[in-house]
Order: C-alpha cells, then structure tokens, then sequence
C-alpha cells in the first residue's frame, strides 16, 4: 500500500483544493465527516460503501458522487488519493486497484492526522467516554464563538450531526484507539480520559494498551511549544503513561489532589482548581461519569480561550448525543432509552446512573454483546455488569471483524449463563422481533426498558416504541 509520508508535510497545512480524494467505506460516521470537511477545504470526492443508508443520501445531497459499486472499474481514473476506513481489509479491490496505480493510499485517521498539522489541534483519547466529551467541547467552542473544526464519530445534532468546518485554526477530533488509530494523530492538546482493557482482537495484554496510550501521549509537542495533556487522575495507568512526557501534564477527576476536581451532587456539579471553585453547573445528563466527561470539555475550553461564564451556560444547553442515554420515546407508561455502552465499565456506569435518575419501578435492559472476541475476553466482567439491571435479555452477539473460529469459541447465552449464576434474571432471545413481542407482554407501566450495545440494538427500541399490542 502506498502512503505519503506525514514528515514530509513538515507543520504546513495539507492543501487538498482541486485534488480528488476516493473515500472507500465512506458511509461510515467518521469517514463521512471526513469527506465532507475535504470537500469543503476544496477538494473533489467520491466514495463507496457497502450498502445504502442515510448518510450515503446526505453525501449525494452535499454534490459528493457516492456508490455501492465497490469493484476496482469504478474507481475512476482521475482519483489523486484513497482514504479507507480502518476496517477496510487490504485486499479491497479499489485498494488493491490503487496500489497497482500507484494511488497514494490513506487510512482514515492517518488523513486526519496530516489534517491537524499547522493548526491547534485537540485529540480525546479514552475506553470511554470520548465521544461525549468531544461532543461538549465542541458544543462550548461553538458558543464561545472560537469556531472550531470538528469530527466526532457520533451524532451530536447540536453540533451539526458528527463534523462540522469553522473558520478558526482549531481542530477537535476523537482520538480512537482501535487498530491504534491515534498514533497518527499531531495533537496540540491532547486528552486521556480513562484506560481499560478492550480492542483485545487488536492488542494481546492490558500492557500493550496502556503502552499504545504512552505513545498517543508523546505525540504531544513539549511545553514550550504549548503541548499539554489532560489525564485521569485515579486511574492506575497515568504514571506509565505520562514518564518523561516534555508537555505540561495536569490531572482530573475526583480525588482532592488531583489538579482540577470534580464534585456532584444530584445534578449539581462544580469544578476545583486547588482550593479554588472555578465553576458551577447543572448537568443535563445524569450521572457523575458525564459530569466528569463534561469537566474535561470544561478545562480544554478554557485552555483554548473560553470563558467559565460561557462554559457553565454551554454545558446547561448540551443535549447529548444519539445514543448516549438517548430519551426514545414512552410507550404505556413504559420509558425507552438507547445507549452505545458495550464495555462493562460503561453499562455497569450507565446503567447505576439511570436507575439513580429515572427511578423505574423495574429497570429491563437488552444488551446486545458486541464482537464475540471481546465478549469472551470479558466474560466475568460482563457478567457482573448488570447488578444494577432487574432483568437482562440477551439477543445473539453482533458478528463483526472476528474470525470464524472467534465467532463459535463463545455465545449470548454463555453470558446469560453466567448472569444466572449471580442471581441475574437473564434470558437470550433471537430474534429482534421475539424480543419486542416478549418485551410488549413483559412490560408494565413505571418500567425503564434500556437498549444497549454498539450494533443494531437500537432497532428494538423503536420497534417496541411502535408496536401496538
């Protein structure tokens, strides 16, 4: 595979005006906004996916040519550059195509690394949380008026949906550790929220991943050239990670020493510099897992130029993301939430959060495992995720990027065992609509139904929503 050599481009801009770029998976969430911030900075592009969607009737609507012919005679003749998605195996035939054209050939994060080159770029990093955070962050810039560039890989319609283009210098992005994504990433601020085992198909030990954030950390310029990083104060991993950073380096969280803290109570939430209360807040999202996502937006914020004024404000304003504690709807007297958790750290979070919030009568969850390496990797973890669940119903596990070995060494009801055994009442079902007829009879009024995971899940949730009994 060809690639330019991100060195080459020094700490200048890369100029992308009248080049056509080729996006190959281009219906993804961050790849479509990457298209569509090319495009805006002038160049020509096209792309493929593998199938129709919404977002590939967005693209064609914004004048980018988008198909699902993904053979190598639809790569046109004049594509000066090919950006795939990290999930694009190399044997793609556009890819395979490209190389053989001497096509100069980009993954996805690497294009937006060269992207950030130049400008004040801001990159969140974490198992957790980094979409939210992102989210805030650029929500507070835009009404701070700093007028950012922003690619997150969620939907936030408050922000336009999942990118937008400013006028300004700054780039906020989201940072993923996936297939270690993030090495390619020039972050003038950079963020590590939390760090846990997970991505297990990419990296072989709990090492290995606190080793690629150590990495992404010293991507960072040092101090003088105004580098910093904002890291998770409580969490087990920051001294490996930040040895012999030459940023400045300050920790958040929830200890009374780490150097901006967190408080909450209810939905109150107040920020601590030293002895100092810099700000006061009421969060709109329950939980103090999204209080301190929002605290880390807050302290970047002010970083870049905002005011704790506009901050505080901003923050009241932000109305989350699409599924991220997602309100669906209520169907007799049943409320419906959708979120993306799919690690256990974050349902067992979420799940505490909403039970504390809402206080259903009985809280009902389908959780939907996502990859079957990483739900045999984490099985025991998984398994006590859920105490805060009175009913867990589990439909199969969403294949994607493991083998076919991987695919059959585990399986939903291997975790519905497992639930059973602490007591959890767990049951697996498939399919989807069983789920919705099971959850129609099951159902009664003060019940919180949560759908949860990072596949289709969400389809149940307006399924149920619609469904008439």
């Amino acid at each position: 595979m060809t690639h330019a050599d991100p060195a080459a481009t020094g700490s200048r801009r890369l100029q992308l005006k009248g080049q056509h770029l080729h996006f190959v998976g281009i219906g993804g969430c961050g790849m479509s906004g990457l298209a569509r911030i090319c495009q805006q900075q002038g160049a020509i592009v096209s792309g493929c996916d593998g199938r129709e969607s919404d977002t590939m009737t967005m693209l064609r609507d914004a004048g980018i040519e988008v198909s699902t012919d993904q053979s190598a005679e639809a790569l046109q003749s004049d594509v000066e550059m090919l950006v795939i998605s990290a999930a694009i195996d190399p044997a793609h035939a556009q890819v395979v195509a490209a190389r053989k054209r001497n096509i100069v050939v980009f993954k996805y994060a690497q294009l937006l690394g060269l992207l950030m080159l130049g400008r004040t770029a801001v990159a969140v990093a974490g198992t957790h949380g980094k979409s939210s955070t992102t989210s805030m962050l650029s929500h507070i810039l835009i009404q701070a008026n700093l007028d950012p560039t922003i690619i997150v890989g969620a939907v936030c319609p408050q922000i336009g949906g999942g990118w937008r283009v400013g006028g300004s210098d700054l780039i906020v992005a989201e940072a993923c550790e996936f297939d270690r994504s993030f090495h390619n990433f020039h972050p003038t601020h950079a963020l590590i929220l939390n760090v846990e085992a997970d991505h297990l198909d990419i990296y072989k030990s709990l090492e290995e991943i606190v080793e690629s954030f150590a990495r992404f950390a010293r991507k960072t310029p040092h101090a003088s050239a105004g580098g910093t990083l904002l890291i998770n104060h409580e969490m087990p991993h920051r001294l490996p990670i930040t040895a012999g950073l030459d940023c400045q380096v300050k920790t958040i969280g929830f200890a009374p020493q780490a150097d901006w803290r967190v408080g909450v109570k209810d939905d109150l939430a107040r920020l601590h510099h030293g002895d100092e209360v810099v700000m006061d807040w009421r969060s709109p999202l329950p939980g103090e897992h999204m209080a301190y996502n929002a605290a880390a937006a807050a302290v970047t914020a002010h970083r870049l130029g905002a005011s704790w004024t506009d901050i505080a404000a901003a923050l009241e304003s932000f109305r989350g993301l699409e599924r991220r504690m997602q309100q669906m709807g209520t169907r007799q007297g049943v409320k419906v939430i959708d979120d993306y958790g799919h690690h256990p750290t974050e349902i067992d979070t979420t799940l505490r959060a909403l039970r504390r919030h809402e206080k259903p009568q009985r809280l009902i969850c389908v959780f939907q495992p996502h990859q079957h390496s990483r739900t045999r990797f984490l099985l025991d973890e998984f398994a006590a995720s859920f105490s805060a669940a009175d009913i867990v119903i589990v439909p199969d596990i969403y294949f994607v990027r493991d083998s076919e070995v991987e695919r059959h060494a585990v399986t939903a009801a291997d975790l519905v065992d497992r639930l059973r055994n602490r007591g959890v009442t767990a049951m697996h079902m498939h399919p989807f609509a069983a789920i919705v007829e099971q959850l129609q009879v099951m159902t009664r009024e003060g019940d919180l139904v949560v759908t949860m995971g990072a596949g289709d899940v969400w389809k149940i949730a307006k399924q149920f929503l619609i469904s008439v009994c």
